[in-house]
């Protein structure tokens, strides 16, 4: 009888281990092809024609403290260097969790001594044997877990890249804020002149009986509204100063000093495929990463719950005499297989396998949302590109009217024509206009900037420093 079940229990064995392989097979759900399925818009909604995106686009700039910056920035930058450390220390996990798929070799050395009560008698026993292991990877488990570290690792990477793009554009819109703002104090210390030399006028005027007292204390207002705001925009001057020294690294003295001026932007961008923003930005391909990661978490935690096949063996002397170990004498060696095989663990294996299929729909939801505030971001950047141009063109044309009617309403108030009251609103009207104007060009600049990053558009800090020292 129980020769004959010999092959009926072979025959069971050979087709359980078939649907094992089976199922362990089934356990990926995010395909290569998945990326190239998602619903993706043929351009975007203000683009005309195709153009490629932009490599090196800190070549706009043409300025060489400026890619000094970048390039100190890239190298004493304290956020970006933890995230430099987490690569090497995921880096080294993987070499911990590579280390699963090979065999481990240990020397151990054993001694005993044992007391035999039936013959009143000591024995000593001592070993030195080399001992080897080794886990076949029969159903690609460890080879999950590893490609799982692998993936992580390679989703630092394009999030460290992706950190980098964000520093650089954060160091830059920095820099142009300084300038801003350095720009912001030399209007108003333009102002603060005029308001002085109005105030000569109206209280010489008043000496001679053509003013009221009242202009004067208007003047004598105005002024001090100017110095109580230039001091207001020194602070911000300043404040500007420190948060740039901070992303460089350096102590936040507010003692950096920036003579640029702010450029204005008139070229178009190029803009590229909403298609290709999906393998060219580093937080997309990062989170991508991310993704494959968890789906093969998921099948680690799969194969988990089927046998695992270990290999065993050592080889060494024995000897009751510990000095005869080195003799080389009564060596001795053992091989052994094992198969277990998870019978009995209260849902647990169950527990982790559907709680890392629910970390990858919930990481896949999380990549769809990326995917599309990437698209959003380039979209709203295209947008306010356009509104900040013409913003600027009726600005422009307002403070220039506003200049004349400064002039004009002062020329008409010593004329006795208007009420100081008059030169008063046309001064502040030109003011607001001049001060909105260094505000827009800026806004433009820190818009294409962000536009440049969320279009993941590369660069090269060498070269461009190259150029501009060519330049």
């Amino acid at each position: 009888m129980g020769n004959r079940l010999k092959p009926l229990f072979k025959v069971n064995l050979a087709v359980g281990l078939l649907i094992t392989l089976a199922g362990c097979n089934t356990t990926n759900k995010i395909t290569s092809d998945y990326r190239a399925n998602i619903n993706t818009p043929e351009a975007w909604q203000a683009q005309s024609q195709y153009l490629a995106v932009k490599g090196n686009w800190l070549n706009e700039l043409q300025n060489t403290q400026a890619f000094e910056l970048v390039e100190k920035a890239l190298v004493n930058n304290r956020s970006l260097q933890q995230k430099a450390l987490d690569i090497a220390v995921s880096k080294q996990q993987l070499i911990v969790t590579g280390s699963d798929l090979w065999p481990t070799l240990d020397l151990s050395l054993a001694s005993n001594r044992r007391y035999n009560p039936t013959t009143d008698s000591y024995s000593n026993g001592n070993g030195l044997d080399l001992n080897l292991s080794y886990e076949l990877d029969v159903w690609g488990k460890l080879s999950a877990k590893e490609r799982n570290a692998n993936l992580n690792v390679m989703a630092l990477e394009a999030d460290y890249l992706s950190q980098k793009q964000a520093l650089i554009a954060a160091v830059v819109k920095a820099w142009f804020g300084v300038i801003e703002a350095n720009n912001q104090v030399a209007l108003l210390n333009e102002r603060l002149v005029l308001a002085q030399q109005n105030l000569e006028i109206i209280e010489s005027g008043y000496r001679q009986g053509l003013n009221d007292a009242l202009d004067v204390y208007l003047t004598r207002n105005e002024l001090n509204n100017e110095k109580s705001r230039l001091v207001a925009q020194q602070n911000t001057q300043v404040e500007r100063i420190r948060d740039l020294e901070l992303l460089l690294g350096d102590y936040p003295s507010g003692l950096l000093s920036v003579t640029a001026e702010l450029p204005l932007l008139t070229s178009d961008i190029p803009l590229g495929m909403p298609s290709e923003l999906i393998t060219r930005k580093p937080s997309l391909i990062a989170s991508w990463y991310s993704l494959l990661a968890k789906d093969a978490a998921l099948a680690y935690a799969h194969k988990q719950r089927f046998p695992s096949l270990k290999l065993t063996g050592s080889i060494g002397p024995d000897s009751s005499d510990i000095s005869d170990l080195l003799a080389g004498g009564n060596v001795a060696w053992s091989l052994a297989g094992s198969l277990t095989a998870p019978l009995f663990n209260a849902g647990r294996l169950q527990a982790n396998e559907e709680k890392a299929l629910l970390e990858l729909n919930k990481q896949e939801l999380s990549y769809l949302d990326t995917l599309y505030l990437a698209f959003q971001s380039v979209e709203n950047g295209i947008s306010a590109e356009r509104n900040l141009q013409q913003r600027y063109e009726s600005t422009l044309l307002a403070a220039n009217n506003a200049k004349l009617a400064e002039t004009l309403s002062f020329e008409q108030y010593l004329k006795g024509l208007v009420s100081y009251t008059t030169v008063l609103d046309a001064q502040k009207r030109s003011f607001d206009a001049q001060s909105s104007l260094i505000t827009i060009k800026n806004l433009l600049i820190a818009n294409r900037v962000d536009l440049h990053v969320a279009l993941g558009g590369d660069f090269n800090v060498a070269e461009i420093k190259e150029n501009a020292n060519a330049n």
